[in-house]
Parts: structure tokens; C-alpha cells; sequence
């Protein structure tokens, strides 16, 4: 019998992971599921050392705590990108790895699409001023309607926040690094990097970390923006030059951002330079979170399963 090991809850309730247990039984699997998430190393191996397939999200996952594994043969990630598991690690020693793609495509869409709105609006400084008995004070925000937007990266998160952008009525222009039929097909032109930062009135990127992305967005490219654009990021905190984007906003090169994602995940330093930012509304990685994502993320992972 092969032992998996969910190293932690993923939002599976105790009762849905009993249920799990039982169906996986019958495919000759032992079960194991831990309802709290401990990110240490030493608390991961532990949980690990014997499985010979682990359930893990989005939780640090290096060499050190992989080699106390030897009979790991494949990692079933929760979660879309791989950038927090040794991969080379991974390939070098035959373990498996699987993601589950597609399940929080359709709620990191629409939080982009949230962003733009609070930023535009400013849902979320009026609320504070209501509270403290403001009103308008003539305030005007703006619409997504006609806006240019630029799509960075063109998967599947890139191409359902274009589709929900043309239902508001946005032009909407792309760059990612390989031009797809279905993009060209909605009307949406492909451009040069370049390009889409001088036109767009809203940025909003949606691709990978890599090295060849990390830092993609960069002052030099910043530069390029009209100071009344405004940039979103539900990728990777590090797809964008963070310091380099606070200093726009602060110098008042760009009209503003939503940002969901960071060099590393939340809590932020009091002292994080986007806090300190003007028109920045900040949310602690949250776009791959709703109920409905995590639902179909359980699916997808089971499926995953040899």
C-alpha cells in the first residue's frame, strides 16, 4: 500500500478528508492528513520521511527536507506555480511533479479585475473615510470602460481577465512570449513589451516567475508608463522591480497599483516600501482563494494520482 501524506489541511474539512481516506483505500492508499500548516523544515520531514506521494501547496519546499524522503516519488502541489519547489531536485532524483492548473483561474481573474476597480474607485479608502464620517469631499473616480488594457502573459489567468475586461468594455492588447489562436481570435492584438507599457491605462500581469521574468517589469520599463496608468499584479511579487514600482507611484510616474502578490508572502515588514506608496491597494495573496478554487483544487489533485 502507497502512503500519501497531506502535510497540510488545503482546505479540506476533517470529515472531507475521512471521506478521502476511504475512497483512496479502495485504490490501495494509505491516507494521512494534517489539519495545521507547519512550514519549518524539520516539521515537514518529519510529516514526509516515509510518503511515497505528498500533498503540499504553496509552502517552501528546498533539498534539505526532500532528502530525508527516500521513497518519495511524486509531489502533488495544490497550487499553480512551482517556483517554491527544488525542481532540480526533483528531476534529479525521479520524483514526479504535478500542479493543479486551472483552479483558481477564474477567482485570480476576477481579483484583478476587484483591483482595478478599488483602485479606480477607491473602494477601499472611501470605506475607511466613511467610517470616520467623510463624504464624497468631490471625489470623482473612473471606469474600466474604454480603457486600454495590457495583458502581460496570455495562459489561461491572462485570458479569462481579458474576457471579463472586454465585458466592461476595455480595448484590450497583449504580450506574452508565445502568441496563441484563441487571443488573436478575441480581437486582441499582440504587441512588444515595450509598447503595451507606453499605451495600456492599466497593466496587469499574468505571467510565471522564472528567470527569465524575474524583475520583468523593470524601472527602465516603468519609465515607459503615462503617469495616469495604474499597474495590477496577481502573478509573482517578483515579476515586477517592487522598490523601483513604490518609487513611481511616489513620484507620481504612475496614478497607481493593486497588488496581491510579493517578494515573499505576507506578513509584510512595517517598513515595506509599497506601504508606504500612494494609491497602492495591498492584499495578502488572496486571488487563488475562494471557496469554489479550493473545491475544484481538491478534484484536480486527486486526479492527479497515479
Amino acid at each position: 500500500m502507497k502512503k500519501i501524506v497531506c502535510v497540510e489541511p488545503i482546505g479540506i474539512s476533517r470529515e472531507r478528508a475521512d471521506v478521502i481516506a476511504e475512497e483512496l483505500r479502495k485504490r490501495d492508499y494509505e491516507f494521512v492528513w494534517y489539519p495545521d500548516r507547519k512550514e519549518d523544515a524539520a516539521t515537514l520531514a518529519e510529516r514526509m520521511s516515509d510518503a511515497d506521494i505528498v500533498i503540499i501547496s504553496n509552502i517552501k519546499l528546498g533539498a534539505d527536507v526532500l532528502a530525508q524522503c527516500p521513497n518519495l516519488k511524486m509531489l502533488d502541489v495544490a497550487f499553480t506555480g512551482l517556483d517554491h519547489i527544488d525542481l532540480a531536485y526533483c528531476e534529479a532524483h525521479g520524483i514526479t511533479v504535478k500542479n493543479a492548473s486551472g483552479y483558481a483561474t477564474q477567482g485570480v481573474a476576477e481579483l484583478a479585475i476587484g483591483l482595478m476597480l478599488d483602485v479606480y474607485r477607491h473602494i477601499t479608502v472611501l470605506d475607511a473615510s466613511t467610517r470616520q464620517g467623510g463624504t464624497r469631499n468631490n471625489f470623482l473616480g473612473r471606469e474600466l470602460r474604454g480603457k486600454c488594457v495590457g495583458i502581460v502573459g496570455t495562459g489561461a489567468i491572462g485570458i479569462r481577465t481579458a474576457q471579463l475586461l472586454q465585458c466592461f468594455g476595455c480595448k484590450v492588447i497583449a504580450w506574452s512570449r508565445s502568441q496563441r489562436k484563441e487571443v488573436l481570435d478575441m480581437g486582441i492584438s499582440y504587441v512588444s513589451l515595450e509598447q503595451l507599457m507606453q499605451e495600456s491605462d492599466i497593466i496587469t500581469l499574468h505571467v510565471p516567475l522564472t528567470t527569465e521574468t524575474h524583475h520583468l517589469i523593470s524601472k527602465e520599463l516603468l519609465a515607459l508608463c503615462k503617469p495616469t496608468a495604474i499597474i495590477i499584479n496577481t502573478a509573482r511579487g517578483n515579476v515586477i522591480d517592487i522598490d523601483a514600482l513604490a518609487d513611481a507611484l511616489k513620484e507620481g510616474r504612475l496614478a497607481g497599483a493593486g497588488i496581491d502578490v510579493f517578494e515573499k508572502e505576507p506578513p509584510l515588514a512595517t517598513d515595506h516600501p509599497l506601504l508606504q506608496a500612494p494609491n497602492c491597494v495591498v492584499v495578502p495573496h488572496v486571488g487563488y482563494a475562494t471557496r469554489e478554487a479550493f473545491d475544484d483544487r481538491i478534484d484536480i489533485i486527486l486526479n492527479n494520482l497515479p
